[in-house]
């Protein structure tokens, strides 16, 4: 019986486990993969602390940390996925691993994160990895010296959009909404700027076109006018689907399919059970957030497990 198990190795996993070594908590962190979303950036510069760093440099620093806090108090379960939970009669829950396993504990923390939305219109599913990727710093250097799409208005379309500037002839980036007020003012402007790139607002993605690999997007505008793009590759960058399967049996989700949590503690709706970071139904979504939620989560988790 373990006071309690951490799911998820992003910011929130690794500061939850950190903290409950801390606090001499008898815990368990699974996590299929360290470093969370970041692990794509090649440039952090907001996390706080550290003036420049990539997502892999972060994702190990991550994982460093862990381990060096963990002493007797922390187990980890590393290249594991945490498949099901479920509360039992007597308050205690029950975390089944994908390998089969199960473990009990007191209280649940979960920081599981999220994961890209996929574009669903005609074409995308043919041509994905046939020109159309969701991860820039992987595959955008095999676009360079070449005409390229960003679909996508928010920070993460614009931060693509920038890396991509640096080697890619053009970059053209299609937001479905009417202005580009999703993402920071000061990087819509930086980026906007550069000689080799263009911003198109009111552009509804309608279809990926090629034949072995993609040679175009089609698009229509505000008035239902459709346009064609040369492009031989597409990044997509529309948002994040939460991984939350794993408690959608057992906690509040709102409409997205996120956890709903108390802001004053992180608690949800099930006594026992916390959660931070991109799963969750909060506003922002970014590292240091979620770095800081788990904190708050694990201070009101002791108190949870130390006031009973």
């Amino acid at each position: 019986m373990f006071d309690l198990i951490i799911i998820g190795g992003g910011p929130a996993g690794i500061s939850a486990g950190v903290y409950a070594s801390r606090k001499q908590l008898k815990t368990l962190l699974i996590t299929k993969e360290w470093g969370g979303q970041s692990t794509v950036s090649p440039d952090i510069q907001n996390w706080i602390g550290t003036i420049h760093i990539s997502g892999n440099e972060l994702a190990h620093n991550l994982e460093a940390h862990l381990k060096a806090y963990a002493g007797e108090f922390v187990t980890i379960s590393a290249g594991r996925l945490a498949t099901n939970i479920i509360k039992n009669d007597d308050g205690t829950f029950t975390v089944t691993l994908d390998t089969g396993e199960t473990y009990l504990s007191k209280a649940i923390f979960v920081g599981t994160g999220s994961v890209r939305r996929k574009l669903t219109v005609p074409g995308a599913d043919i041509f994905e990895h046939k020109g159309l990727t969701y991860c820039a710093s992987c595959d955008g250097p095999m676009f360079s010296g070449q005409d390229v799409v960003v679909i996508g208005g928010g920070n993460a379309g614009f931060e693509t959009a920038a890396q991509l500037l640096a080697y890619t002839k053009s970059v053209t980036l299609l937001h479905q909404a009417q202005a580009f007020d999703k993402a920071d003012a000061v990087t819509v402007k930086t980026v906007l700027a550069h000689p080799n790139m263009k911003g198109i607002t009111s552009a509804k993605t309608t279809e990926i076109i090629g034949d072995t690999f993609i040679s175009g997007v089609k698009y229509t505008d505000a008035d239902g006018v459709e346009h064609t793009l040369s492009a031989t590759g597409v990044f997509v960058e529309i948002g994040l689907v939460p991984n939350t399967d794993a408690v959608a049996n057992l906690v509040a989700l709102d409409p997205y399919k996120r956890i709903i949590i108390d802001p004053w503690t992180q608690q949800t709706n099930v006594p026992g059970v916390w959660a931070a970071g991109d799963c969750t139904n909060i506003k922002y979504h970014q590292n240091n957030i979620s770095a800081g939620d788990a904190v708050r989560a694990l201070e009101d988790i002791y108190v949870h497990l130390k006031t009973k």
